[in-house]
Order: structure tokens, then sequence, then C-alpha cells
């Protein structure tokens, strides 16, 4: 790769959680990592601190695909939330994994987030200055982070960049509406991260690895489109892989190799890292919806959003939400 300078390389990847839900938002997570030149792997490079099996949760941050990470358990929802809080301490004022709610889904970075009032048209994300953590002990989890922190510097590895964009209801409607198609949109939002990554850390090189858009393999033609200011050179296109060098033109040193892959989550430890944010995103902002509904009716059964539960929760929410007088369309996704 030529993103190699120096005798390191940088390695992305994104990935997105909640394409399918009927209810609450899509999420979107990225991570950049400088690792050696020659280690890819970086599960292998970092060792004992880092592990894909989730049954080693109690002496190692799991990262994997979120699918792998987590079910819908009192475990489960311990190891994703020290595996998000742990590596987004990292970044943090004295590698603190103390945040919240908030600050966790729309301002991790800011830059990323959607504007403000569109936050506000959807209540349940309205009071959010809720701490977190919520499933794990702040103090024991500050330890773990140490010993991460001890680990990546051991292995030379250092964690550049990493973040969530969380996309409401609202926002979603709006943009299949522009789109008329939902992996337009998917798109839409995914470059915003892509965009990002080649500003701020493409000047040396970065390999960026990306899980597939929905079975989509040439990326070439709308890579052109999103980086007008690139050259787009097509790598490899197959039914495993596709893959393009972006160089930046007009003589700028910006350069970036990214690759759309089947499970990209097993051969990328940055779209692994990438899918745990967002899928503890993605829960967090159902845990605020079900919160926010739940005092507003008593006794109703929280659900996850995917379709054939959400439209259990529709029926039995529905006095509710016209006593509100609840707008659909920031409640309900038109695709």
């Amino acid at each position: 790769m030529s993103g190699a300078v120096g005798g390191f390389t940088l390695h992305a990847g994104v990935d997105e959680a909640g394409l399918g839900p009927l209810l609450g938002p899509m999420t979107f997570g990225f991570s950049v990592f400088r690792a050696p030149a020659g280690h890819a792997d970086l599960w292998s490079a970092i060792g004992d601190g880092v592990t894909q099996n989730p049954l080693h949760d109690a002496r190692a941050f799991v990262v994997a695909d979120s699918k792998v990470v987590f079910k819908r358990t009192a475990r489960c929802h311990k190891r994703l939330e020290s595996t998000a809080l742990g590596f987004l301490a990292l970044r943090a004022h004295g590698r603190r994994p103390h945040t919240t709610t908030g600050r966790y889904l729309f301002e991790n970075p800011v830059e990323l987030a959607v504007e403000p009032a569109t936050i506000r048209a959807h209540p349940w994300y309205r009071k959010l200055a809720r701490a977190l953590p919520r499933h794990v002990d702040a103090g024991l989890l500050e330890l773990r982070v140490e010993s991460l922190h001890r680990a990546l510097t051991r292995a030379k590895v250092e964690l550049l960049d990493l973040g969530v964009r969380v996309v409401p209801e609202a926002e979603l409607n709006r943009s299949f509406e522009e789109t008329d198609n939902k992996s337009r949109t998917h798109w839409q939002q995914s470059r915003l991260l892509f965009r990002r990554i080649w500003q701020q850390h493409a000047e040396h090189g970065v390999s960026l690895w990306v899980d597939r858009h929905g079975g989509r393999m040439h990326y070439g033609s709308i890579l052109a489109v999103d980086f007008p200011d690139a050259s787009v050179e097509l790598v490899d296109e197959s039914a495993e892989l596709s893959r393009y060098r972006l160089t930046e033109r007009r003589g700028g040193a910006r350069r970036m190799e990214i690759a759309f892959a089947e499970r990209a989550e097993s051969q990328s430890f940055a779209v692994a890292l990438a899918s745990c944010l967002a899928k503890y995103a993605r829960e967090t902002a159902m845990e605020c919806f079900n919160e926010h509904f739940g005092a507003l009716q008593p006794g109703l059964a929280p659900t996850a959003g995917y379709t054939e539960d959400g439209r259990r929760w529709l029926e039995d929410a529905q006095l509710t939400l016209e006593r509100e007088k609840i707008d659909r369309t920031t409640l309900v996704r038109s695709r």
C-alpha cells in the first residue's frame, strides 16, 4: 500500500448499523490507526489487549463484527459498551471512559453531527445528559483502558481518530425522499466519513476498508463523482473485493486506497471497531427512545425497532402517539 511512510501505515475502517429497521436511527462508525508497516493484522499486532472471541471478554476488548459482539443480554451490553467507550477513552483527556449520551451520539465528532434542529425535532433525543457508561463500572473500565493503552504502545500502534455519525429518523426520511433509494441514502451518509478520512488522514496515504454496500461490485464512477479532487484508478473488482486508488489532483499529496469487501469486519480491525462504535450508538439511541416513550406510557414494552417488533410497538403505542401528536415522519422510516 502506498500509505506506508516513515515505516508506518494508516489503516481506516467505516461501517454502519441500523440500515434495515422500521424505527430508530441509522448509525455509522469509523476508526483510523497508525501501525508499523507490514502489520496489517492489528489483532495480532496489539496482542492480548484485544480479541475477536466474544468468550474472552473478561480479559480483552472484543473487536469484531458487532453481530458477534452483541446480542441482547446483560453480558453483551457490557461487552459492547466496554469496546466502544474503551477505545473512545484512548482519545479523551486522561483516557477516562466517561461521557454522556449526547456527546457520544452527536459530538463524536461534532463535525459529523446532523443539524441541532434535526435532533430537536425528535423529542426522544432531547434529554441527552445521561451519563455513560451505563452497563459497566466506570472505574474498572478505566483500569482496562490503561492496559489497552500499554498494549497499543508496545505494539507501536496509535489510534488517530474514531467516532460516529447518527442519522435520526426524520433526516433518513428526508434523504429517502431525495434519493428515492435506500442504497443511495446509505452511500450519501457513508461518503461524509470517507471524505473526513481523505481530508484529515490521507496526506501520507491511508488504506480504507469498508463493508460492501448491498452487494454492489463497481464503485469507480461514484467515487469519481464524490472525489472530484482526486483521480480514481481501478485496482481490482471481484465478487469478494473491489479496490481503488485515489490520488489528489494538481500535485496534492493525498493518497487513499479504498477497498469494499465482503465481511470486511473479519479482515480489518478498523472496520470491526467501526462496527462496534456504530452498534453502540444505535443501541444507546434506542435506549433513549424506549425510556422516552416508556415514561409517557408506563408498561409499554421496549423495542429494538426492527420491522416485526416495530409494528407491534406502533400498535401498542398508538394512543400515546396520537395524544402526543408525534409526527410520523420523525418516528417511522418511509423505507
